[in-house]
């Protein structure tokens, strides 16, 4: 006999939402360390990194290492498979990592990445913001909140934080549906398929989802983020009170106005091709958090971190360790 963990899809829909008082706000804010973030988790990714590369294996490497070492205990697991890409490429073997903090919890908020580089002729392209910085921000904020989150995993096992670093979004040859977004595919198409919390439980992985945060294209200088889904209008809604709020307390640097970032729009442009599809195609809740328009360096070898601005990726460090927290409660 067993315990079998609590599931239902209302806690889910009915999540509370939940603003720090500003002396922990500010607490959480003043403890990111832009240097040490970038020296220990941003710079060992700025590599070319294509799909199967040893780069690749070596970024992973540090992907699962920077995350062991944390007392919290990350649970590790590598989602891989083989496709064959459009001519002329061969066979390839991907590998996502999948990184929960408590594998046992019903319920998961999900923040995710992409973590290959794409395939451009002619030079060394490092993907500075497409994805190495959203994949440096995601291992910052699981070493910053360390503490706390290793008290969470202990007094709220019925939701947990869970990471995933998506392999093969990039297109091999031209964006097409079957030419992109190769990891996330094969993940959404797995976990639909298996049954959980117990093997004969009629919901599946996917119903654990509270929401998808997926981060893609940040680190430039004059970033815009708009909801692109209705369904998440009020975890945008949070994501501006918070850049609204560390703002007022004088917390991002190189920061003009209360909402420089997050911006109110109802158009719901959110078609936008990427990692979500497949998840959102599913029923899962998505947070597109996406710079729109897209940085001027996108899918150029100028992509690289002299182009990246250092207070932008501070602030959206902040605003990504608060958003964290307070969806978790910490």
């Amino acid at each position: 006999m067993r315990l079998v963990p609590r599931f239902s899809l209302q806690a889910k829909w009915n999540h509370p939402l939940f603003e720090l008082p500003n002396n922990r706000l500010t607490g959480i804010a003043d403890s990111h360390d832009t240097q040490f973030m970038w020296n220990r988790y941003l710079k060992p990714i700025l590599i070319p990194r294509p799909v199967g590369s040893e780069n690749l294996r070596q970024v992973r490497k540090h992907i699962t290492n920077s995350l062991t070492e944390l007392n919290a205990g990350w649970t590790i697991e590598l989602d891989q498979f083989k496709e064959k890409p459009p001519a002329p490429y061969d066979e390839q073997e991907f590998t996502s990592i999948i990184a929960t903090l408590n594998p046992k919890a019903p319920r998961k908020l999900v923040v995710a990445c992409h973590y290959e580089s794409k395939i451009i002729p002619g030079g060394e392209f490092v993907a500075a913001t497409d994805s190495a910085v959203p994949c440096a921000m995601m291992l910052n904020a699981a070493r910053e909140l360390d503490s706390l989150l290793s008290v969470q995993k202990k007094q709220n096992p019925e939701i947990t934080l869970q990471l995933i670093f998506l392999d093969g979004e990039e297109a091999f040859v031209d964006w097409t549906d079957k030419d992109s977004i190769y990891g996330a595919r094969h993940l959404a198409q797995k976990w639909a398929s298996t049954p959980f919390p117990t093997s004969t439980s009629e919901h599946n992985v996917l119903d654990s989802i509270d929401a998808f945060v997926l981060l893609d294209l940040l680190g430039a200088q004059g970033p815009r983020f708009e909801s692109h889904f209705k369904e998440t209008d009020t975890l945008h809604a949070q994501l501006t009170s918070i850049e609204r709020r560390l703002h007022q307390n004088e917390m991002l640097s190189a920061h003009t106005k209360e909402n420089e970032y997050f911006v109110s729009s109802k158009r719901y442009a959110g078609r936008i091709s990427d990692d979500h599809l497949p998840f959102l195609h599913r029923g899962v809740r998505v947070v597109h958090w996406i710079s729109t328009p897209f940085p001027k360096h996108w899918h150029k070898l100028s992509d690289d971190e002299s182009n990246l601005h250092r207070p932008t990726v501070a602030n959206l460090c902040k605003i990504l360790n608060i958003f964290i927290a307070e969806y978790l409660h910490l």
